[in-house]
């Protein structure tokens, strides 16, 4: 397994404020375990089976229109945890690059899902993005003038630790994560 350290940046500005227009109408998240239902890109989320404490899961349709409602799930998690909003901006954006590389990359078809795992123990805040590919992601240099290849840099960039691991026991797939150090926070 291959992780990189990250170098800090400064914070940005929040992403919890912004107006997603590609949200899903009528989508909510809850603050304990979710599902998202299948089928139109508007359905509402409903919960699933209660994990284990401090862990948010959601199964989400593997589709482009999605991406805003696991950031909003994201943000509305460590929202509630209270960490800085350089944690929460970080968090925030990195499993936007890792949900859009899971669709993008490791959906094969209109009835794939990714399951995003949001998880906060100890010092740590830890998002694990799996889909159902067996084809394990790269770290590669995009040129100035691609429009995409920089998702896993920016990942590195932005975490302060991330890898790859294999999918959960009975499972296909892969699970890439990145965790956050929350040492230092209020």
């Amino acid at each position: 397994m291959t992780a990189f350290r990250a170098h800090r940046r400064p914070p940005s500005p929040s992403l919890t404020d912004a107006t997603d227009l590609d949200a899903p109408s009528a989508a909510t998240w809850t603050t304990g375990s979710a599902r998202a239902t299948e089928g139109t890109p508007t359905a509402p989320v409903r919960p699933a089976e209660p994990g284990p404490p401090g862990v948010l899961r959601a199964v989400v349709p593997a589709q482009p229109s999605r991406a805003s409602a696991v950031r909003r799930m994201v943000a509305e998690r460590l929202a509630l945890l209270s960490v800085s909003e350089e944690v929460l901006d970080n968090a925030v954006l990195a499993t936007d690059e890792l949900f859009a590389n899971a669709v993008g990359h490791g959906s094969r078809g209109h009835g794939d899902t990714v399951t995003v795992t949001v998880e906060c123990a100890g010092h740590e805040v830890r998002v694990t993005v799996a889909d159902r590919s067996t084809d394990l992601p790269r770290r590669r240099t995009a040129s100035a003038a691609e429009e995409s290849g920089r998702g896993l840099a920016i990942v590195a960039a932005l975490a302060d630790d991330w890898g790859i691991a294999p999918p959960e026991p009975g499972e296909r797939g892969k699970r890439v994560w990145f965790a956050l150090d929350l040492r230092g926070e209020p």
